[in-house]
């Protein structure tokens, strides 16, 4: 039996990977918004990055240029992403403006949700969808209910 850990320490059981055209850019930008350290970088040809490792508080993200050949593909080159990231931020309205001042697109200003958290939303300049989100209140399920039943009308 190996003494190799299945998941190694330090890594969370799931780890998303982003593909970003300019992902030295991409590190710049998630360190300065959302505080993010680096961890790791593998520089590739042509001076890309192959592989970089972020830490966002207990959650890592990985994230490199594209690799077609690979089927790591970014958002712009498929006509979108589906994906969304939930990342929590000590303060919604700093993180959202840095955001847009970086060059990210506002999908949503910020604002309380009845379930009890300020988001926005956002695109970053890769093609990445983002929630920012500072818990503000903690809504029990009756109430949560309630508010969504009143926000639908």
């Amino acid at each position: 039996m190996s003494d190799v850990k299945p998941i190694p320490d330090g890594y969370p059981t799931v780890s998303p990977a982003l593909a970003c055209q300019g992902a030295a850019q991409a590190i710049d930008f998630y360190k300065h918004v959302f505080g993010a350290d680096e961890r790791y970088r593998m520089p590739g040809p042509d001076g890309k990055i192959a592989h970089c490792e972020m830490q966002f508080g207990t959650s890592v993200i990985m994230l490199g240029d594209p690799a077609p050949g690979m089927g790591f593909l970014d958002p712009r080159t498929i006509g979108g992403t589906p994906v969304n990231l939930y990342v929590y931020v000590d303060d919604v309205d700093a993180a959202h403006a840095a955001a847009l001042a970086a060059g990210a697109q506002e999908l949503q200003a910020p604002a309380n949700q009845f379930y009890g958290d300020r988001t926005s939303a956002l695109e970053d300049p890769w093609g990445h969808r983002w929630t920012l989100a500072l818990h503000v209140e903690d809504v029990n399920p009756e109430e949560m209910a309630k508010r969504m039943a009143e926000m639908q009308g």
